[in-house]
């Protein structure tokens, strides 16, 4: 199943169901069923929710006016500010050579705020504090249960299910301190979306090819193959160190091509679009907009 939050008008956000351009409206078919809120809520719950969602959608399957266009709703964030975003560096051995850094013998964790989180549509802000703001195209995974002390094995069995970030990143603001929080965390630096990919639908997680493009123009590609820690072994070394609850977020980190490495550079400019597509997940499309100051 693919499963967004969305808006068909101003208000609280739905949970639906994606197939084919169209959406399927669950808050609304489940009632008062407070399991059918959001995709975290959903998540949450396990296999009893998602065995009712898939039927919700087999018995309405054939009734048109049940589904509404795609293109019609505006896309809501896809995780709430209870939930957290881990960030991994480093897990592609290309992306570490150009920036003249051995392969790390550990997976290289930094945050994501929750609160910089945008869905697919909402524009990518660029602060007036950076002239540097760049992309970085992630496959993420979402935590489906509580999590401690996985193994790897385990630890694939609490994938809820797959999604796409853009890790954007002010680059001089990075450079300027002796971590990467404050270069990782201006608003609206976690575009995330379009949707969450159930994990029974992703034949192969391990095949994924990753895929960027600014203005229609290929800046990244790799494959998931090509990571140098696999999503069940981020997960495990994770959790052995805190407890991961259902709807975080663990991306997997950008492959060669950023911008900052261009020659010459590329940043990200006002008018800018940004997509990033994974085979099997789909196409996160965010414009990019000067910061109202």
């Amino acid at each position: 199943m693919r499963l967004l939050n969305f808006h068909t008008a101003p208000g609280r956000a739905r949970l639906g169901l994606v197939e084919n351009g169209v959406v399927l409206d669950l808050t609304a078919l489940a009632g008062a069923d407070e399991r059918f809120r959001s995709v975290v809520s959903l998540i949450a719950d396990g296999p009893p929710a998602l065995e009712r969602a898939r039927a919700l959608a087999d018995r309405h399957r054939s009734d048109a006016a049940r589904w509404a266009a795609l293109d019609g709703c505006e896309h809501a964030p896809l995780i709430g500010s209870a939930q957290r975003v881990f960030a991994v560096g480093l897990n592609y051995a290309d992306h570490a050579a150009e920036n003249n850094l051995p392969i790390p013998d550990a997976p290289v964790f930094f945050t994501k705020l929750a609160s910089g989180v945008v869905p697919a549509g909402r524009a990518i802000p660029l602060p007036a504090c950076s002239q540097q703001v760049d992309y970085e195209a992630e496959l993420a995974v979402m935590i489906g249960r509580r999590v401690r002390h996985a193994s790897e094995a385990a630890a694939r069995e609490c994938i809820a299910g797959y999604t796409i970030l853009n890790d954007v990143t002010a680059r001089d603001l990075q450079i300027q301190h002796s971590q990467w929080f404050r270069g990782k965390n201006c608003d609206g630096f976690a575009p995330l979306g379009p949707w969450l990919v159930t994990a029974d639908e992703v034949r192969d997680p391990d095949d994924l090819d990753i895929t960027l493009r600014l203005n229609g123009r290929e800046r990244q590609r790799s494959n998931s193959r090509n990571l140098i820690f696999k999503p069940p072994a981020l997960i495990a070394f994770l959790s052995r160190t805190l407890t991961l609850e259902p709807g975080d977020i663990i991306t997997t980190g950008t492959p060669a091509g950023v911008g900052f490495h261009g020659k010459p550079p590329v940043f990200l400019q006002p008018g800018d679009v940004v997509e990033v597509e994974v085979s099997g997940v789909g196409v996160l499309r965010n414009p990019v907009v000067c910061e109202e100051t």
